[in-house]
């Protein structure tokens, strides 16, 4: 799991073997039902941030960005019963249908263009024109986004489950990286309080977590 301390600074580099590269099964399960309304809004809920990101940071416009977002959790519906989680990861495979996706938009873009320079760029694939290297640089993009609202994820999810008090009390301590006594003293709590709601919170998220990634 990554590492709290990180949240919500800029992610380390992912590990090889982190843990969010899961393949979520019963999510992709619970995916092929169209009626279970919870589980695709919880889906969403999860995701669009992270496809919604990463489409603005290869330098799509707002609304292009969500068109992106709606596209790919549509393309993810629809084509979620042929995924093979043999094939590759659950992450690989939404980088992908984020990506295809983020291309339309480029496309899309160029065609709406009345005049057209001589220098070609716009002829040039449109991976090549995501900052830098193309599509290497397209996924390294992605992962650190996906570390980053992954986390947020499973933040947000624990938030909704906790009183204010307590949320409070576990983003000082945690997130801001308050001392136990600082965050007594600014929120008016004693310190046994502060390490209980630590300690419990810790755990939430770290169940959260695996939720997110089965």
């Amino acid at each position: 799991m990554q590492s709290l301390k990180s949240f919500p600074t800029m992610p380390r580099a992912p590990k090889s073997n982190d843990p969010i590269a899961v393949t979520r099964q019963s999510l992709i399960a619970r995916l092929n039902d169209w009626g279970d309304q919870r589980k695709w809004q919880e889906f969403f809920e999860t995701y669009w941030h992270l496809i919604h990101s990463v489409a603005m940071r290869a330098g799509l416009r707002d609304d292009e960005a969500q068109e992106v977002v709606q596209e790919t959790c549509i393309a993810v519906a629809k084509n979620v019963a042929g995924y093979d989680s043999k094939a590759g990861s659950f992450k690989s495979w939404l980088l992908q249908m984020a990506r295809w996706r983020i291309t339309d938009q480029f496309r899309k873009r160029d065609k709406r263009r009345a005049v057209r320079t001589d220098d070609d760029t716009r002829s040039t694939a449109t991976l090549d024109r995501l900052p830098g290297s193309g599509a290497a640089a397209f996924t390294e993009m992605w992962e650190e986004e996906w570390q980053r609202h992954i986390l947020g994820a499973a933040l947000a999810r624990v938030k909704r489950r906790v009183k204010a008090k307590h949320y409070q009390i576990f983003d000082c301590v945690v997130t801001k990286e308050w001392t136990a006594t600082k965050t007594a003293k600014e929120l008016g709590v004693n310190i046994a309080q502060v390490y209980l709601v630590k300690h419990r919170l810790k755990g939430m998220l770290r169940k959260e977590l695996k939720e997110i990634e089965r």
